[in-house]
């Protein structure tokens, strides 16, 4: 074969190796977000501990994972889309590694923590390497189809493969990482180098955000047990107050703001990012809560709650494309109000279940709340790129994103505290219950919104 034929092999092959990089990327962040949850109570049983740590176990990753995502983007930028995923996979396989052999909770939550950098490094770099590699725009969407089609199959996949790994031992949840890393980081080796692009970095404005939002986790968990009046917990909300305060200050008197204020001007943006965040919180706080239902007050193993989740999760991961349609019939606005009526029925069937219900009917009832989720994601999205100016569009993704990520962070919390402050079943219902009418009242907020164009996003 001549020199040019192998070139020419060679780069008809690296489109393809940038997608490979990029869904394997997307699969184990988020298969990562999923699996960890139905070995909560086999990881308190080996390292002891009480809830608050089996909630940083779940928020120490998805804490650092929200809280860098638009650092992490103009990281990329900066140092090269190919670079920055390489670092971030590196990370995230070695703190993988580090949380298969934690030998305490603690170990095992900084690990976490390091897992959740490593993510946010990977997420952003992976949609820019397919940028990158795809010139054509009709080719490049269906590489993101395939590129959400790996996250998809990770949040299906993720509670049954968590089940059926901490059947054997819990660690494996983790190790199970190791190959996943390594062929993603042999495959990268086959991607062109990526540009690199001038972005200021927006320091201050990023330790101030990490702060804020440790700080407000940090008080709602350990509240719930040392009282949410007591001198310590009163410190950390005071913390996070000149925090989020310090933060505002610095986007709106800065050069180069991670988050420009105006975009918040538009009420529909606003309303729309509280609802991308309540969504997240409800659909996060019932995988934890009911992780724990499962096994602590129905005896399931954690193979058999993992199963008990498939039929919302693998519903949830098929939804997409009916979405797009729907989207395109009824407009945003609809969708978006459907969603969450149907994530509100089903908060509010699992709070008035009786307790000795068949589980298989709990999980049956648990459906509606991944289904009205999976409903709101896309016309979101559609909505805020709508409503934002176009030199803008990548900077509102992030916020999106953003927003979707501490939602499940702050849901876990919150949740977790509610459970905490009470018995196990009131506790769930409580917080179930009030997340119903918060929802209620977003369905209300969600029908003011400025109608979107009728097209598919």
């Amino acid at each position: 074969m001549s020199l040019s034929a192998v070139s020419a092999a060679k780069t008809a092959a690296r489109p393809r190796a940038s997608l490979m990089v990029a869904m394997l990327g997307f699969f184990v962040v988020a298969l990562d977000a999923q699996i960890v949850n139905v070995a909560l109570p086999a990881i308190r049983n080996d390292l002891g501990g009480g809830l608050s740590g089996l909630q940083w176990v779940i928020t120490g990753y998805t804490l650092m994972f929200s809280a860098l995502q638009l650092f992490a983007g103009t990281f990329s930028d900066r140092i090269g889309a190919r670079r920055s995923y390489g670092m971030g996979m590196v990370l995230f396989t070695v703190a993988s590694a580090t949380c298969a052999l934690s030998p305490t909770l603690v170990a095992l939550i900084v690990s976490r923590i390091l897992q959740g950098i490593g993510a946010a490094m990977i997420t952003p770099a992976s949609l820019a390497l397919i940028r990158e590699a795809y010139h054509d725009a009709v080719q490049r969407g269906r590489a993101i189809v395939y590129w959400g089609l790996g996250g998809s199959v990770a949040a299906a996949a993720g509670p049954v493969l968590g089940g059926l790994l901490t059947g054997i031992d819990w660690r494996l949840i983790f190790f199970v990482n190791l190959p996943v890393g390594a062929a993603a980081l042999l495959v990268l080796s086959l991607v062109a180098t990526s540009p690199r692009r001038p972005s200021p970095f927006d320091w201050a404005g990023q330790i101030a955000a990490v702060l804020a939002l440790a700080s407000l986790t940090y008080g709602i968990i350990e509240g719930a047990s040392a009282g949410y009046r007591s001198p310590g917990i009163l410190t950390v909300f005071a913390v996070f107050a000149l925090s989020l305060t310090g933060f505002l200050i610095v986007q709106a008197r800065g050069r180069t703001p991670m988050i420009p204020l105006d975009l918040f001007s538009s009420r529909t943006v606003s309303t729309t990012l509280a609802i991308a965040l309540v969504t997240m919180a409800a659909f996060y706080g019932v995988v934890f809560l009911q992780s724990l239902y499962f096994q602590q007050q129905r005896g399931a193993t954690a193979l058999e709650t993992g199963l008990l989740f498939l039929p919302m999760t693998a519903l949830v991961a098929s939804l997409n494309p009916l979405v797009a349609r729907l989207m395109a019939r009824h407009g945003q606005v609809a969708i978006i109000a459907a969603g969450q009526i149907i994530m509100a029925i089903g908060l509010a069937g699992l709070c008035f279940l009786p307790s000795d219900s068949p589980t298989l009917l709990v999980a049956l009832v648990m459906v509606p709340v991944g289904v009205g989720g999976s409903f709101t994601v896309p016309p979101i999205i559609a909505i805020v790129m709508d409503n934002v100016p176009a030199q803008r569009a990548g900077t509102a993704s992030g916020v999106v994103n953003t927003a979707r990520q501490v939602g499940g962070s702050l849901g876990v919390a919150i949740f977790g505290a509610v459970l905490a402050s009470g018995g196990f079943m009131d506790g769930l219902r409580t917080s179930l219950g009030w997340t119903a009418v918060v929802l209620v009242i977003l369905v209300i907020a969600s029908l003011t919104l400025r109608h979107g164009q009728r097209r598919t996003a």
